[in-house]
């Protein structure tokens, strides 16, 4: 297969763990072809408008989602299920990004570091429906969003705009919120959520770096100022205000200043 191929059986694979386990395979499948110096080739495939999702959850509209005070285990079984939902989807998004825009020359190290996310973002999956699973729910057990696919709809023919809004706008708002999240999980003793999301904290800072590094490498490739590009893609494709409070010492540490998001946030109030 080619690693297109794979991209695509995992986008078309419904089931959340299934679609994780068959994620680990495949970015296991490119790494060890990497390491013997013979990489698989990119080749092309088709991807879905939209990745196969299993029957629960139900998805809504993000303003029809019930919201739970996380200070009740009811609570932080919604904020657990909810993290959940966002790492499945980050699982396709980061295994999309690669048969989407095979058209477009890239360096073997892009397709390195999507594959990496792809595989993190699995295992971060996982996590989350172990930790649901340890507090006597599932994945699929409560609704969910379903605008987080728009993103990728919207850029659907736009690398540097789905390079600028996925992972330098939505993962890197993880960043902001995600300590907060662990405190919520500290306060009620809960040492598996705390763990486990410690560990997705950490590595996201690479998936908002990857984002960056490669949307400066095109820039730089066409002769444009990252910055305002930047600024306009995302008031293209973003639908909704850039809110502070910012993690400014993870965003720096994922190569994201603040030139890039303040400005935005600051228009958005006017």
């Amino acid at each position: 297969m080619t690693l297109s191929e794979m991209a695509v059986a995992v986008l078309n694979t419904a089931d959340g763990r299934e679609k994780a386990a068959l994620s680990r395979t495949y970015a296991a499948q490119w790494r060890e072809a990497r390491a013997n110096g013979t990489p698989l080739e990119i080749g092309n495939a088709k991807p879905p408008l939209r990745p196969a999702r299993p029957e629960k959850p139900e998805l809504l509209d993000p303003r029809d989602v019930p919201h739970r005070k996380p200070g009740t285990e009811e609570g932080r079984i919604a904020l657990l299920h909810a993290v959940a939902h966002i790492e499945l989807n980050a699982i396709d998004l980061h295994w999309d990004i690669i048969p989407r825009f095979a058209h477009i020359k890239l360096p073997l190290g892009y397709y390195d570091d999507w594959v990496k996310s792809a595989d993190e973002e699995s295992k971060h999956f996982n996590l989350m429906c172990d930790c649901l699973e340890e507090l006597g729910s599932h994945y699929g057990a409560l609704p969910a969003h379903a605008g987080m696919w728009c993103a990728a709809e919207d850029t659907v023919d736009d690398l540097m705009g789905r390079l600028a809004v996925v992972p330098m706008v939505l993962e890197a708002r993880g960043l902001d919120v995600t300590p907060g999240m662990i405190n919520i999980f500290k306060q009620a003793k809960n040492k598996s959520a705390v763990a486990a999301l410690e560990v997705i904290y950490a590595e996201e800072v690479h998936h908002v770096s990857y984002g960056s590094k490669w949307f400066n490498f095109l820039c730089g490739r066409h002769d444009l100022d990252p910055t305002g590009v930047f600024h306009d893609l995302v008031r293209k494709y973003f639908h909704s205000a850039l809110k502070p409070p910012f993690n400014e010492e993870k965003r720096a540490e994922a190569g994201i200043p603040p030139d890039f998001y303040w400005p935005l946030a600051e228009q958005r109030k006017k």
